[in-house]
């Protein structure tokens, strides 16, 4: 194991309220000493990190790496090199795969494989159905041994509430969270954009906003009878945000999520039918995507995403109703919230809870802090460094993303995972 010294860096660390210029000292994947180096430690390498911010590395909750069964779109290689370039050493991932995850040997496959390329750790969401069909609930608790950090039905809805009513009931029973994202299925059916001004210029079918606060109410109803502890996956709307702050005021067991995409686009980014910013759920209005800013900074959204979904060219050039939903978004995440946290005025500290600390505690993982002995997952990155986002550049294999040609600030400079530096750049 590498014996590391980051040192002269501002040492960010949210959850243990540390804000200053720190060394930190590394050994044997852990973090050894902050401040003062451990007696007798003698590092193999040092960093020097003058100028730059060191924190904890990022998690992500939802990243579709497209293994198993779409290796067309992208591989566990190629994105979680791209994980790494970005900052990201912990990340979900949803079920949607082929064969969907609702077995215990698919998700045991799955870590192993992402444990042997060394790179950022996997945490897979686990299916609450079996093969995503809303009808018959999976072994939950072989998947939780498996490896699973709770269950969710990814884009799938539960169209029978007797099923979705059980499964809450059973997650709450033993403690798993499940992870819903409220879309109405028959609202939603053949939509591909707001209910907007756009979509009736450009003549696309529409998602209204009644199909999320529809399938909220719903979701919050059952969540408040069964006591279940429910992550809402991708906020879109500002009636969607009113409606989770009258949940938390009520004191549901309910946290929440908003895309990186979200924060910055709006349904007049479609342009005349950009297919990158066909996303799911759609891009909303400018005072939807207001709602969903104010949201994050007064902690109502509990964290930030990249709702990464690698998409193969193919497919984006098809026409908008028809080309497949999703944008690359693992090393756009760091910097789309730095974009964010400056416009809204948000402390760099505050920001950095949103893709850290707060996101590992929905996963109930260990990381996103760098407390002593704590996994030496950090990230180490420029905040004044603006570079531009072209796709052919980017690592991800899915080269889709809305933002190709703006300049961000915020550069990942080194990427150490259990104590290794996984990236530099």
């Amino acid at each position: 194991m590498n014996i590391v010294e980051i040192k002269q860096g501002r040492l960010i660390d949210p959850k243990h309220n540390i804000d200053a210029i720190q060394d930190i000292y590394i050994s044997n994947g852990r973090i050894a000493g902050i401040g003062n180096a451990p007696d007798g430690f003698a590092a193999d390498q040092v960093i020097d990190a003058t100028g730059l911010v060191v924190c904890p590395g990022l998690v992500d909750v939802s990243a579709r790496l497209r293994e198993p069964g779409n290796e067309y779109k992208a591989t566990l290689k190629s994105e979680l090199h791209a994980a790494v370039a970005g900052g990201i050493t912990s990340l979900a991932c949803p079920p949607d795969t082929d064969p969907v995850l609702d077995e215990s040997g698919l998700v045991e496959m799955l870590k192993h494989r992402a444990e042997q390329l060394h790179l950022s750790n996997v945490y897979p969401l686990g299916a609450l159905t079996r093969q995503l069909a809303g009808k018959q609930l999976t072994e939950m608790n072989e998947l939780t041994d498996a490896g699973c950090v709770g269950f969710t039905q990814a884009d799938q809805a539960i169209v029978d509430t007797q099923v979705l009513w059980r499964a809450m009931q059973y997650a709450a029973t033993f403690g798993f969270t499940v992870w819903l994202r409220p879309q109405e299925p028959y609202l939603s059916q053949s939509g591909v954009a707001h209910d907007g001004e756009v979509a009736a210029r450009l003549g696309l079918k529409t998602i209204p906003v009644a199909a999320e606060t529809l399938a909220l109410a719903t979701i919050i109803h059952i969540a408040r009878e069964t006591g279940a502890r429910v992550h809402l996956c991708r906020l879109s709307s500002a009636e969607g945000v009113t409606m989770v702050r009258e949940a938390k005021q009520k004191g549901l067991k309910i946290s929440c999520d908003v895309s990186a995409n979200h924060l910055h686009l709006t349904e007049h980014d479609i342009g005349f039918f950009d297919t990158n910013c066909h996303l799911r759920p759609p891009l909303r209005s400018q005072r939807d995507r207001d709602a969903l800013r104010q949201g994050l900074a007064d902690g109502t959204i509990d964290l930030v995403c990249s709702d990464h979904a690698p998409v193969d060219e193919d497919a984006k050039l098809m026409p908008f109703a028809e080309a497949e939903a999703g944008a690359t978004g693992l090393e756009l995440l760091l910097p789309l919230t730095l974009k964010w946290a400056e416009e809204q005025k948000v402390p760099l500290a505050e920001a950095l809870t949103r893709i850290t600390s707060v996101p590992a505690a929905s996963l109930g993982i260990s990381q996103g802090h760098l407390g002593l002995d704590a996994q030496a997952d950090v990230c180490i990155f420029d905040p004044q460094q603006y570079w531009k986002v072209k796709a052919a550049n980017l690592l991800s294999q899915g080269k889709n993303t809305p933002f190709n040609g703006l300049e961000l600030a915020g550069k990942v400079r080194y990427t150490l995972v259990n104590g290794q530096i996984a990236y530099s750049g």
